[in-house]
């Protein structure tokens, strides 16, 4: 018996070993390194590794820094109720209309986006919205413009149009997952009782799929706070954000010690918004 746990425990080990391996040098020591960096001081492009909490207390007092993590914030708070709003519904109709011999289908077209590189689908709504767009282009062939318009590209609407977009098939199926899960007879039971449709989907519904809701939630805020690519390309650098000052300072300025402490500052101001989200959450279910 004890060599035959042996055995199984040795066999565990190994299947856990190669991802355990991968997500260590992937993750964790990048991270790791990021972590160290902010703790040195910068010297003429080289590092200096002394000990300093000098890059924190510049990223606290630097007025740029707290003006694009609150800009950050927000397009990321936007784009996360937009995308959740568009993506619950497409998710509903997924799970309880589509009939169930289809819904793979319907599942492949959703992640058909996954196939095509971000970049590609960010130039892609830059075609789009550009001044002589697909939009633009439209209206001007319809006689209903005579001169493009100016305000499609290069604003806070279009990245998170742009972004949207991109995090929705992220959105769609954590929530059609979770309403898959949920057992039809409580539905029928709530109808049963004289509950109209709303407010079974309010009283049952809702919060039995608030796990997929929550996970749809963290994927796309998390995601997005750190997206340099679209404010860049869709934006136009008019309207960076937190990714694109640590952008500059590593590659451009090339203060990675100061890069890497304003990126640890913005990861445990996102860790502490989740936390406080998944609290909050907790605190809703239970007052249902």
């Amino acid at each position: 018996m004890a060599s035959a746990s042996g055995s199984e425990s040795a066999q565990g080990l190994r299947i856990v070993a190669p991802p355990f391996i991968y997500a260590l040098l992937m993750l964790a020591v990048p991270l790791l390194t990021i972590v160290a960096f902010s703790f040195f001081k910068d010297g003429y492009q080289t590092i200096i590794r002394e000990f300093t909490f000098e890059n924190y207390r510049a990223v606290w007092a630097d007025p740029i820094f707290r003006t694009l993590m609150l800009r950050s914030l927000l397009v990321a708070g936007m784009v996360t109720v937009v995308t959740v709003a568009l993506a619950f519904p497409v998710a509903y109709f997924l799970s309880f209309v589509v009939r169930p011999d289809h819904k793979s289908l319907w599942l492949f077209l959703i992640t058909i986006p996954f196939w095509t590189s971000y970049l590609i689908r960010v130039f892609l709504w830059k075609v789009i919205l550009g001044h002589n767009g697909v939009i633009n282009s439209g209206l001007k062939s319809l006689g209903l413009i005579d001169q493009p318009l100016t305000f499609l590209l290069y604003n806070t609407g279009s990245i998170i149009t742009t972004l949207a977009h991109a995090y929705a098939p992220f959105a769609i199926l954590p929530i059609y997952v979770a309403l898959e899960k949920i057992d039809r007879s409580l539905l029928e039971a709530g109808r049963d009782l004289g509950e109209s449709r709303l407010m079974t989907f309010w009283r049952v519904t809702l919060p039995l799929a608030m796990p997929g809701v929550l996970a749809a939630v963290l994927i796309v805020f998390i995601p997005t706070i750190g997206d340099y690519v679209t404010p860049t390309i869709i934006g136009g650098g008019k309207i960076p954000m937190v990714a694109n000052l640590i952008q500059a300072q590593m590659l451009d300025i090339d203060n990675k010690p100061l890069g890497s402490a304003i990126a640890v500052t913005a990861m445990l101001i996102v860790t502490v918004l989740a936390l406080v989200f998944l609290f909050l959450n907790r605190r809703f279910l239970r007052m249902r």
